[in-house]
């Protein structure tokens, strides 16, 4: 499986994407955000940090850097597209997922492990979870609040396009499970082709037992079965 992971000046869990992707047998490669693609790829990543350390607002400067055109153009083909954090923050500010995110409702940076809820796995990004399975996967962000208007949100409701939900150590989507204040909970999304994912969780940071966990491996697992059955179909 090809993929690619774009770097961009203050991103700082591009390592993490591709050590994760490495652990489950993947060679992923990373790429600098000014290059054009060099070749064709199956999955791209934006990762976490603070591309252009967050100046004007997140994701706002990384938008408009070169790769972000290759992101728009392959996206818009089909190809899978993965957003992670930052990520997310960059898909929200170029038009590929609705939306956008501001500060913690609380206003401090939070950093700890989460609790989601899974609602679709009839995605490429979650066929190996179960409908309705709580996973802890860490959070890491001080802009993971994300807002949308009411007739956005009833979109994504209709279109089934929230994928994770914070929740509670016992499933429950509250407030008290919510750590930034995120509409309806939201904790990732997806656009409506089915092939875009931003997210705030890492799911990168939990895919080995001896570093905490392993709830973030069905995503990257299900994304390499989907290829895997892609290859087998010809499509």
């Amino acid at each position: 499986m090809r993929i690619g992971i774009i770097r961009f000046p203050g991103s700082n869990c591009e390592v993490d994407v591709y050590h994760a992707l490495r652990v489950l047998g993947e060679e992923p490669e990373l790429l600098w955000h000014q290059d054009p693609l060099a070749r064709s790829y199956d999955l791209l990543v934006l990762p976490g940090g603070f591309s252009y350390g967050d100046y004007l607002r997140c994701g706002a400067i990384a938008r408009f850097s070169r790769a972000m055109e290759d992101v728009i153009r392959f996206a818009g083909q089909g190809g899978w597209v993965l957003g992670i954090c930052n990520g997310f923050q960059m898909l929200t500010e170029c038009g590929l997922l609705p939306g956008a995110l501001l500060r913690n409702a609380s206003l401090h940076f939070r950093c700890a492990p989460q609790y989601l809820r899974v609602e679709r796995t009839d995605l490429p990004f979650t066929t190996l979870y179960d409908p309705g399975e709580l996973i802890q996967i860490p959070v890491n962000h001080g802009e993971g609040n994300y807002v949308i208007d009411a007739a956005g949100l009833r979109e994504l409701e209709a279109n089934s396009q929230i994928v994770f939900r914070y929740a509670t150590a016992d499933g429950k989507v509250s407030a008290a499970g919510n750590p930034n204040g995120s509409i309806a909970n939201i904790a990732g999304i997806v656009n409506q082709q089915g092939n875009v994912l931003g997210m705030m969780p890492h799911p990168e940071r939990v895919v080995e037992k001896i570093i905490g966990g392993i709830d973030g491996a069905p995503l990257f697992v299900s994304l390499v079965k989907a290829w895997e059955r892609s290859v087998r179909h010809g499509s």
